[in-house]
C-alpha cells in the first residue's frame, strides 16, 4: 500500500514537471499576443489590486518593525559615539594635564638655574589635595620626611614663593601658602631695596599687602617684590633672599597714616598648583 502511494506521488510530480516545461517552452516560443500571454496579463490584472491592497494594509506593520529596527540601531550608534567622545575627553584632559605639568617643571628648572637653588637641595613634589576654603591657604604634597622635607622649609614653584612646610609625615607634608592669615614674609622692593613684610589681605586671595612701608619711601606700580632673606623686627625670615613674591599693583597713600598701603599680586597662581619644590637646605649648606 505504501509503495503504491509513493509511486503515485512520483508520477504526479513528474507530470507537473513535464507540464511546466511544456508551458514554459510554449510561453517563450509564442508572440506577445498569444493566448498564454493574454492569460498572464489577465491574471496580473486580477491579482495586482489584491497585492496593492495587502501592501497598503501591511505598510503600518512594516513601518513599525522598521521603526524598532532603526531605533535600536540609533541607540547602538549613540552609545558608540558617546563612548568615543568620553575616550576623547579623557585623552584631552590627560594631555592638558601633562602639558601643564611639563610647563611648570620647565619654569621650575629656569628658577633653579636663575637663583642657584640647586645648592639648597630642592625636592620636587606634586600637590595631592587643597584645603576646602576660598583662599586655598594650605595644600598637601606627596613628599615627606623620608625625602628630607621638614617643618619651616620654604616652598616655591616656577613663578616664585608659595609658602612654608607646616607639618610633615614620612610620605607627605602640608604647605601653608603665603595667602594664609598666619603668613608673614620679610621682603624688599627689588628696584629700590625698600623693606617691609608681606602679609595676606583678608578675604582677597589674589591680593597681598606689603606692610610697614613709610610714606616717604618711593614705591610705584609695576615694581617687583622679592624675599629679603633677613630678619625683620616682626618676622624671622625662613626664606633665602631674592625669591620672587609678586608685583606691586596699587599704592594707597593715606594722609593720616605714617605708612603706605602697598598692594601686591603674587606671581604664583596659588589656586592652580600641580608641581612644587621644597628647599630642604635653604642656607645652601652654610651652618
Amino acid at each position: 500500500m505504501y509503495d503504491k502511494s509513493v509511486r503515485r506521488r512520483r508520477a504526479v510530480l513528474i507530470l507537473l514537471v513535464v507540464c511546466s516545461l511544456i508551458l514554459l517552452t510554449a510561453y517563450f516560443g509564442e508572440s506577445p499576443g498569444s493566448p498564454l500571454h493574454s492569460v498572464q496579463r489577465g491574471f496580473l490584472q486580477v491579482v495586482s489590486p489584491i497585492q496593492e491592497g495587502a501592501s497598503r494594509a501591511l505598510k503600518p506593520v512594516r513601518d513599525l518593525f522598521g521603526w524598532f529596527g532603526d531605533t535600536l540601531d540609533a541607540k547602538e550608534e549613540r552609545d558608540r559615539l558617546r563612548d568615543e567622545l568620553e575616550e576623547a575627553r579623557r585623552a584631552a584632559i590627560a594631555n592638558a594635564a601633562a602639558a601643564r605639568e611639563a610647563e611648570q617643571l620647565r619654569k621650575l628648572l629656569g628658577l633653579d638655574e636663575r637663583l642657584g637653588l640647586e645648592e639648597m637641595r630642592p625636592v620636587t613634589a606634586r600637590v595631592i589635595t587643597r584645603s576646602p576654603t576660598l583662599w586655598y591657604s594650605t595644600v598637601s604634597i606627596n613628599k615627606g620626611t623620608s625625602d628630607g622635607v621638614r617643618v619651616d622649609q620654604p616652598v616655591v614653584n616656577g613663578d616664585g614663593l608659595l609658602g612654608t612646610v607646616t607639618a610633615a609625615t614620612s610620605n607627605s607634608a602640608i604647605v601653608t601658602l603665603i595667602t594664609d592669615h598666619t603668613s608673614g614674609v620679610s621682603a624688599v622692593v627689588n628696584e629700590t631695596g625698600v623693606a617691609g613684610v608681606v602679609q595676606p589681605a583678608v578675604g582677597k586671595p589674589d591680593d597681598l599687602l606689603l606692610e610697614y612701608i613709610r610714606r616717604g619711601d618711593r614705591i610705584e606700580e609695576g615694581q617687583t617684590v622679592v624675599t629679603a632673606g633677613s630678619t625683620s623686627r616682626r618676622y624671622e625670615s625662613l626664606f633665602p633672599p631674592g625669591i620672587p613674591v609678586g608685583v606691586i599693583t596699587k599704592v594707597d597713600d593715606e594722609e593720616l597714616d605714617i605708612y603706605q598701603r602697598v598692594h601686591v599680586r603674587p606671581f604664583a597662581q596659588l589656586r592652580r598648583l600641580d608641581v612644587v619644590q621644597v628647599l630642604t637646605d635653604p642656607n645652601g649648606g652654610e651652618t
